[in-house]
This record gives C-alpha cells, structure tokens and sequence, in this order.
C-alpha cells in the first residue's frame, strides 16, 4: 500500500483521539482537572492545532513568494495566497476536535469501576461471566478476568455487583476452568485483595479462589470455540514425542497465542533478546496466515474475491483466539485494507492504522490501555513512518532483502523505546539485529506448524515426518535468542530523557521525509 507522510483528516482525528484518550481523561479521572477545566483545555487545545496549521500554511506561502521575488518573476506569475488552505484548516481543525471528544468519551468508558454492592472487607465469594480463556500462571494456578453478578458476604448475603476483576483459581480447578472456557457464569468463594496497581486513593482489586462451581455453561458458539481450541491445544502436546525438543508449546504460542505450554526459560530467553514482539500474536503472524490465503485462493478467486474470503477466514481466525489487542489491531488493519483493495478506502497505510486505532478504543476502549496496544501501535507508526524514512537514506547503500527489514526494526524500536524504557527499565538495541534471523525462522515454523495440522487432519503418520524438522527449527530460534540475551540491555536512569530522545529522533526523521516528498515534488517536469 502507498504510505504519504502527508496530513489529512484521519491522522488529524487519531491525534486527537489520542489526547484525549491518554491525557485529558487520565486527568479528568485522577482529580486534577474538573469538567470545566476539561471544556477549558478541549478548546485550548482546538485553537493551538489551528494556530499551528496557519503557521506552517503561510510560512508556505511566504517561502513561495520569497522564490518567485528571487528568481526575477513578473508580479502577476507570483503565486497567490491559496485559499484551499484555509478550507483543509477548517476541516482538519473538526477532525481534531472529533477526535478529541471521541478519545475523551472512549477513556471515561475504559474505566468504569468495580462496585462489589457491600464493604470490601465483607466479600467472600463472587460470581461472574468468564471474560476470557483462562490462563495457567505460576504454581499451575488458573487466571481470568471476571465480569461480576453477585458477591456475597458474612451470613450468606448476596448482592448485585458490576464492574471486572482479575480471579486466581486454584490449580486443581484450572483443568475444569480450561474445559468449560469463555462465557461461563461460575461462582468462587475466597478473598478479595487489593492489587498492587491501584492507589490509596483508587484501589484496584483481585480475588484469590479457594473454590470453583460452574454455574451455567458458555452458549453453545463459545462451546464450539473452546472445543476446537482445545484440539488444537491436544494436537500440538503430542509434538514432544521422540524428539528432542517440544516445539508444541511454542507452535501454540505462534499460532494461538497460548503460553501455558510455553517453556518458561524460553520465553525468558526471548525477553533478554529483546524479541518478545515474535511471542505476541499482532500483524507479523496475521501477514503469515494473509500470505497463505492469498496464495490458494488469489488464483482460482480473483484478487477482490480472495481478499474478500479471506476477510472471513482473518475474522474467524480472532474469533478462536480471541480479543488479543494487538491481534486485533492487526486484524482491524486487514479488513480495512480489503476495504481499499474494494476501492472504499484509499490505499495509505498510515491512514489505515489511524483508522484501526479509531475503531479500536471505540469498540474496545479497555485495550487502549494495556500494553500490548500502546506498543502494537506504536511499533507500526514507527515503521511506516521513520523506518520508510531510514530506508529511503540508506537506499543504495544497502542489499534491498537485508535494509528493509533493518529500517522497520530501528523505526520500531525509535517508536517504542520511551514505553519500555517506562514499563521495563531496560532497552534492548540487540533485539534489531537478532529479529533480522528470528523473523524468518519464525515465518517458516509457523507455516511448517500449520503444515503439520493440515496433515494430521489427513494422517497422523504424516504429519511425524515433519517432526524432525520443526524440531531443528525450534532449536535454531532457542540458540538465536540465547546468543543475543547474552549481550546486555541498556538501563536509562531515567525514561523522560529516553521519551525525549526518541521523540525528537521520530520527529526528525518525519521531517526528513517530508522534506525529501517535497523537494521531489517540486522537481521540474523533463521536456
């Protein structure tokens, strides 16, 4: 798709919505600024983008008028003030604002509250829909998100509750738990924490179960979900037998986004490598899967009528895993290209993404804050932004196949170093180097995973002869990742001036793009 650094209402409407979304609601719910505070800086706000828009727009046309006076033009050639600029002012300056009310609306939604209906200290039990599949954590404990009904108190009071809240089960329950999956109203009796992320002023809470009664079964869709995803989960824990690595675990990583079969001290190994993005279900594994649609159906469909199936297929693939944000955000990006490919949208990447995170915090605005989101996003902007930048520097200088995914991964990386730096305390340049050989090798064991499912369904002595070699693949990654954790990260002081360092970097190398665009624009025509 055709990425122009060039602004236009969407990116307009995404700056906004991200303000409001990250600032001024984070402060609205903190205390520190009232409604009409909010009202205050909402127009404040308005009038400084417009403000800037007019600055960069008649500095434009001064810089014009200052060339034709210097090249000698008659009065009348000069060029005159555009009055287009002022109509796109008034159209961004509504976007902006759009943006703004709607990124507002979307964070006071993120965060609704837990009510439990009866003093914190009282609440014994709890029952609740299971938002999510469960997931095994340390000592073989189950955890999932609860959307509360009821709590219950001393003496057997029970009381209406609403809000969500994280729940520990017990590892003899966690096989049931897994069973009875996603959507099933269950009811636990433990006690109520508070969580070590809240604050005096705004606790938030978790509930360690001592028991478990499943109430009322899932309905019979998310029946269906559960049981097609625990045959897959079945069909790769039998990859260990007669080889020497168990590659299933990761295969269900990749493909499903399941770590409970995941080995811990591999997963360590990618974190130290700085590749824990290769572990995380986004568009690097949706491309693989796109890649494989589009190569058995583009031919025999057509490439409108493919793109089309293959919508379909991208939205029943998230609806077995699930509501991962930065898979979401991936997805979101594939249909929205199919849009494009169907002639509804223009082709402009940058657009698209700006569009995704629009839809996202509207239909999802609790994603908006973990961080898979932030750094989905924001990985994605890097690349299309300071990473097609550094390609078109060093184009020439470079083999194509290698400077390519060498920009993506440094405008990446640029674009999230602030969030990790704040989040992990620790920045891992050697993850660059070390996802240019991981990201081929994961490509080619999650289409050799997805070989081996296809071929099971056919004949489970088949499908062994590509044991041996997803088993070497497996190894090559785990001897990848233990070669780069070796070299050690780089520990800022302090994440502000990481922010500001890699703000200013981003936003010069936008520039540079912008100015390149610009100057080759501005190339006379060859006569």
């Amino acid at each position: 798709m055709v990425n122009r650094l060039k602004l236009n209402p969407v990116l307009c409407a995404a700056a906004g919505a991200a303000i409001g979304f990250y600032c001024l609601s984070v402060l609205f719910r903190a205390g520190v600024v009232g409604v009409y505070g909010i009202f205050a800086v909402f127009l404040a706000l308005t009038a400084a983008f417009c403000l800037l828009w007019a600055l960069v727009s008649f500095s434009a046309f001064f810089a014009a008028k200052t060339t034709a006076v210097c090249a000698g033009r008659p009065l009348q050639d000069r060029p005159p003030l555009d009055l287009r600029l002022l109509h796109l002012a008034e159209r961004y300056a509504v976007a902006f604002a759009a943006g703004l009310a709607l990124g507002l609306g979307a964070g006071g939604a993120a965060a609704p509250g837990v009510s439990f209906g009866i003093p914190e200290n009282t609440v014994k039990a709890v029952s609740g829909v299971l938002l999510e599949d469960p997931r095994i954590v340390s000592g073989g404990r189950a955890m999932a998100n609860l959307s509360l009904r009821e709590t219950s108190g001393r003496g057997g009071l029970r009381v209406s509750a609403k809000g969500e809240i994280p729940v520990f089960f017990p590892a003899e329950s966690a096989g049931r738990l897994k069973e009875f999956g996603r959507g099933s109203l269950v009811f636990t009796e433990g006690n109520l924490r508070a969580s070590s992320r809240g604050t005096a002023e705004k606790p938030a809470w978790l509930f360690s179960a001592e028991s478990l009664h499943v109430v009322k079964a899932a309905s019979a869709l998310d029946r269906f979900r559960t049981g097609v995803r625990l045959d897959l989960i079945r069909r790769f824990d039998n990859t260990s037998a007669g080889s020497e690595a168990s590659w299933g675990g990761l295969a269900l990583a990749l493909l499903l986004g399941v770590r409970d079969n995941l080995d811990s001290g591999l997963a360590a190994l990618y974190r130290d490598a700085g590749c824990s993005y290769v572990l995380a279900l986004s568009g690097m594994h949706l491309a693989v899967l796109a890649g494989i649609i589009a190569l058995l159906l583009k031919k025999p469909l057509g490439p409108r009528l493919a793109a089309a199936a293959g919508a379909l297929i991208i939205i029943l693939y998230c609806f077995i895993i699930g509501p991962l944000p930065s898979l979401t955000r991936a997805a979101l990006m594939y249909l929205l290209g199919v849009l494009a490919i169907l002639g509804a949208l223009k082709r402009d990447a940058l657009s698209l993404l700006c569009m995704a995170f629009l839809v996202q915090i509207v239909i999802s605005p609790q994603s908006g804050y973990s961080l898979s989101f932030v750094l989905s996003y924001l990985a994605l902007a890097g690349i299309l932004t300071a990473g097609e930048a550094l390609n078109f520097a060093f184009r020439g200088k470079a083999p194509a196949f290698l400077l390519g995914p060498l920009s993506a991964s440094l405008g990446a990386f640029l674009a999230t170093a602030g969030v990790t730096a704040c989040f992990f305390g620790t920045l891992r340049p050697v993850g660059i180097i070390a996802g240019l050989v991981l990201v081929p090798l994961t490509t080619v064991f999650m289409i050799g995973s997805m070989a081996y499912l296809a071929l099971g369904l056919v004949s489970p002595f088949l499908a062994g002869f590509l044991n041996p070699a997803l088993s070497l693949l497996y190894m090559l990654m785990e001897k990848t990742v233990s070669l780069a954790g070796r070299l050690p990260g780089l520990v800022p002081g302090s994440p502000p001036p990481v922010i500001a360092l890699s703000l200013a970097l981003w936003l010069f190398l936008i520039y540079f793009e912008h100015r390149r665009r610009t100057a080759k624009n501005r190339l006379p025509a060859f006569t």
